[in-house]
Formats: C-alpha cells, sequence, structure tokens
C-alpha cells in the first residue's frame, strides 16, 4: 500500500492506493489552507502505508512541511521522485532532462500506459503545459504559458482601467470588461492548445489523442472543437506506475 503525494503549484493532491491500481482514499488540500491541520484531519483514519512516495514543483519548505506531516502521522519518510531521462516507456526530450517538471513527465506517464498511440498532453492549472508523446514513448518537447486564471490575473496587475468588478463569464463576443478579460483569456488557452495540438500531427506522423488535465481541464473543456480525452487524477496516476516500477521495496519495520 502507496501514499501518493502529488505538490502541484495550487494545491496538493493525496491518494493511497491498494493492489490492483485504486485508490483507498483520495483528496486536496490548497497552499493557502491550514495544511498539517487538513491532511492531520484526512488522514486520522487511514491505515499506515507501506511506502509514502511523492512528486513536487513546489519549493522545498513546502516539501519539507509535507514530510512532516507524513512523519507526524504515519512514522514514514517520504521517497521524492525527481524527474529521469526515461520510465515506463516515456523518454524525456529534455538535455537536463530533471529540468522537465516532474508533473508534466508523470502525465505522460499515465497517457502511454492507455496505449501506443501518439498523444498531445495539455495541462490546464497556473501554468498551461502542453506535450508531445510519439507513439513509441518518445517525447518531442513541449510549451509553458500562464493558465487562463493566471493570464487573467496578470492582466489586472499590469494595467490601470481593467478591473473587472465581478468574476466574468465565458462568451464568443463580451460586452463588458468582466466577461471580455475572462474570455479572451479561457479562448486564448483553448486557441493555444487546439494550434499545438494540430501542428505537432505531422511531427507525430497523423491525428494525436488530446489529453486533457488539471485542476482547469473541466471549464476549457467545452471550448475546444478537437476530440478530447479528459484525464482525472494523471499525474497520480503516473506516480502509481512509476512508483511500482522504480521504487525499492520497503525495508522491514
Amino acid at each position: 500500500m502507496k501514499l501518493l503525494l502529488d505538490l502541484g503549484n495550487t494545491r496538493l493532491k493525496w491518494a493511497l492506493q491498494a493492489q490492483p491500481d485504486a485508490w483507498l482514499a483520495h483528496g486536496a488540500v490548497d497552499w493557502h489552507e491550514n495544511v498539517a491541520a487538513a491532511l492531520q484531519l484526512a488522514w486520522s483514519s487511514l491505515p499506515r502505508p507501506d511506502q509514502v512516495v511523492g512528486a513536487s514543483v513546489v519549493d522545498s519548505v513546502r516539501e519539507s512541511a509535507v514530510a512532516a506531516s507524513v512523519a507526524t502521522q504515519f512514522e514514514r519518510e517520504p521517497y521524492w521522485l525527481r524527474t529521469p531521462a526515461s520510465a515506463c516507456g516515456v523518454r524525456n526530450a529534455y538535455a537536463e532532462p530533471q529540468r522537465l517538471g516532474v508533473d508534466r513527465f508523470l502525465a505522460m506517464v499515465a497517457a502511454h500506459a492507455e496505449g501506443a498511440a501518439p498523444y498531445v498532453v495539455a495541462g490546464v492549472g497556473t501554468a498551461l503545459t502542453l506535450d508531445a508523446l510519439a507513439a513509441d514513448g518518445q517525447h518531442l518537447g513541449g510549451l509553458i504559458a500562464p493558465g487562463p486564471q493566471l493570464m487573467q490575473q496578470s492582466l489586472r496587475d499590469a494595467t490601470v482601467r481593467v478591473r473587472p468588478e465581478r468574476p466574468g463569464e465565458i462568451l464568443e463576443l463580451a460586452d463588458n470588461t468582466a466577461d471580455a478579460v475572462t474570455s479572451g483569456c479561457w479562448q486564448a488557452a483553448a486557441a493555444l492548445i487546439e494550434r499545438f495540438a494540430t501542428r505537432m500531427a505531422h511531427r507525430l506522423g497523423g491525428p494525436a489523442t488530446l489529453v486533457l488535465g488539471g485542476g482547469d481541464a473541466a471549464v476549457l473543456l467545452p471550448l475546444l472543437s478537437l476530440p478530447v480525452q479528459l484525464s482525472h487524477d494523471g499525474v497520480l496516476r503516473g506516480l502509481a506506475l512509476w512508483a511500482n516500477a522504480q521504487v525499492p521495496a520497503p525495508s522491514p519495520g
């Protein structure tokens, strides 16, 4: 039994994995919450895992805080997975493999495990990430842009008169600033995903399966005109696959 940790930019997601691959329990905590208290409450009734495996794109301070919660609750130390050159059939395109976000790599691992097809893997959260993955598992590279919500915040922070007084709606045409800002940012994200997926087709040998994941994936999904496979817990599922294949067995005790 493994406790899986996905430390993302916005929140911490976790899942207790049983064998075969299935979650006994799972949850999420936003970083602006009292994370230690939230984890203590969420984990208080869980059985002690044999291993704790984590993937992180956050700073060492938050990693250490989560590790302290794990130690307090389970008397375990997390095994932090760092992005490799290759694993689980996926080969990293980066010349310095560790510089590819581990969340992006694990999302590709989860996609590749679904079948030998070319994929475009899109993650929609604080950042918008795009990766092209060939049928043989070769990562061709990708793009990073601000996510739709970060685009909106950046626009508000950098301008004087763009100050929406309410949350906007996502529309094709807006007749007020609130809706114009919201619609423009979400439509821009959708357009980038579609452009990337279309332009990657010739590099991938044909149309790729578009996999959409991340905290804002469900909101973006209706804006896309291409067929989409919505990915739930892609990073955690990739983490489970990687952990089962790579993490040393725990010592007794």
